[in-house]
């Protein structure tokens, strides 16, 4: 009888023990090209985006970088630089939207097809330090900073590949600086500033927003990964390496935080896989770290001879 290695060309592999759950916590990945803060981040742990943002002294950048798991290489550059914009999607086909150049607040959407940005129609109401979750083609803006005499926003804003409608329900409250994760019809919105740092968190379902767990620690200038029942929120200010999970209804402190501690930071990936990166500690980072969560198995393989 014919042996598994004559029939394949090489022996099966065993593992030696069960898969074992990773323990929870951040490493370092690979530093982001230009140190940048207040940018945009989407996609995944090993196909991210970072995109936009401010680099001292004075300039809204149109640098658009993408990670590999490992590295960050350069990628087509945003036809308008600016700082506090949002993003949705993936790396390949991505989103940006609002934020300031110098020194207005803009609407300006862009569409991204994994090298290349092209306009689209703006957001009808333009802003800074929004929120933002989706795909390119259901993307959802919310939340925000128009200025004077508005000042802070809960406009939500739906998109469908083309162009931007309002939804008469905005948040229940009203902020700026908040982040966001999720879905268009399953959304999550948590922290802020209102006229004080929040920690509340909503939920939408497509329609509506209603009122979610609170967060474990009010901040502003935090990131988001994940989806609405599978959250993450990280880092934030005042600087903060605080790192909590959301199961649907409640948000749990996890024992580790980030490695540089920052806010105006950006984030992709899942609850269990994320990624955080750029920002602002004492100085604008390059810094990019990877979040391994509990039970993210890791397997080690031998080959029985």
């Amino acid at each position: 009888m014919a042996e598994y290695k004559g029939i394949k060309g090489f022996k099966v592999q065993y593992l030696d023990q069960d898969p074992v759950p990773a323990v929870a916590g951040w490493s370092a990945g690979g530093n982001m090209s230009t140190a940048r803060r207040l940018l945009a981040g989407i996609g995944t742990q090993t196909a991210g985006l970072g995109f936009g943002g401010y680099s001292p002294p004075n300039t809204n950048m149109t640098n658009t970088e993408e990670y590999d798991g490992s590295s960050w290489t350069a990628g087509g550059s945003l036809s308008t630089g600016r700082n506090s914009l949002q993003g949705a999607g993936i790396q390949t086909a991505a989103l940006g939207f609002g934020g300031q150049t110098a020194p207005a607040f803009v609407g300006t959407t862009e569409e991204y097809d994994g090298s290349t940005w092209s306009p689209s129609n703006p957001l009808n109401t333009a802003r800074i330090f929004l929120a933002g979750a989706g795909i390119q083609t259901a993307a959802l803006a919310f939340g925000g900073y128009t200025g004077d005499p508005a000042f802070n926003t809960g406009s939500t804003e739906e998109y469908d590949g083309s162009s931007w409608t309002n939804n008469p329900t905005g948040l229940g409250t009203v902020r700026r600086y908040l982040a966001g994760c999720g879905t268009q019809t399953a959304a999550l919105a948590f922290g802020g500033t209102t006229t004080v740092t929040t920690a509340a968190t909503e939920e939408y379902d497509g329609s509506t927003w209603t009122t979610g767990g609170s967060l474990g620690t009010a901040r502003y200038g935090l990131t988001g990964a994940g989806i609405q029942t599978a959250a993450l929120a990280i880092g934030g200010g005042p600087t903060t390496g605080a790192t909590e999970s959301y199961d649907g209804s409640t948000w749990t402190t996890l024992s580790a935080t980030l490695g540089t501690a920052r806010s105006g930071l950006a984030g992709a990936g899942t609850q269990s896989l994320a990624l955080a990166f750029g920002g602002l500690t004492t100085v604008v980072t390059a810094a990019t770290e990877e979040w391994t969560g509990a039970g993210a198995a890791v397997t080690k393989t031998i080959t029985v001879s």
